[in-house]
C-alpha cells in the first residue's frame, strides 16, 4: 500500500481545460480583474484603495464606495444597516477590505457589502525599508546625487 501525500493532489489536467480556473474565497481577495468569473450572488471579498464615496439625497442611506486595487475598480453598495455597524471604517478607511454578494445589472458588477474592514495600517507597509528593498517602483534617492 503506497504512503499518502503530504501535498494535497491537484486535479487533473484534463478536469481543469474547459472550465474557468476557481476564484479565490473569502477571505482571500478576489482582483477587480477577476470579478467576472464568479456567478451572480457569490460571496467574494475584495479590497482597494478607496477613490470614490458617494451618499447622494435620493438613496436612503445607501452608500456607494468605489476601490480600486492594481487590477481595476470594484463598486461596493453599503446598506444604511451595514454602514451603521461598520461606519468608521466605510467613512475613515483609505484601504478597505469588503466582503459581500455579487450583483450585476446592466453590465454593471457591484459588491453588496456584509463586512467592511478598515485595513489603511497596511499602507505603512509600503513605507516601510522591508517592503521596498529592491523594488524598482520605489527610488533608493541615489537618482538624485
Amino acid at each position: 500500500m503506497p504512503a499518502p501525500s503530504a501535498a494535497p493532489s491537484a486535479a487533473p489536467a484534463a478536469a481543469q481545460a474547459g472550465r474557468a480556473r476557481p476564484w479565490p474565497r473569502p477571505p482571500h481577495c478576489l482582483p477587480a480583474a477577476r470579478l467576472q468569473e464568479p456567478p451572480e450572488n457569490a460571496r467574494v471579498t475584495v479590497a482597494g484603495l478607496v477613490i470614490l464615496r458617494q451618499r447622494p439625497g435620493t438613496a436612503k442611506g445607501v452608500i456607494f464606495v468605489t476601490l480600486e486595487d492594481e487590477t481595476g475598480v470594484v463598486n461596493v453598495i453599503v446598506w444604511r444597516k451595514i454602514y451603521e455597524a461598520f461606519r468608521r471604517a466605510v467613512i475613515s478607511g483609505r484601504l478597505l477590505r469588503v466582503t459581500g454578494r455579487l450583483q450585476r445589472a446592466h453590465a454593471v458588477t457591484h459588491v453588496i457589502a456584509e463586512t467592511v474592514e478598515d485595513i489603511s495600517p497596511m499602507l505603512d507597509l509600503l513605507l516601510a525599508e522591508q517592503g521596498r528593498q529592491g523594488d524598482p517602483a520605489f527610488a533608493d534617492g541615489s537618482e538624485l546625487g
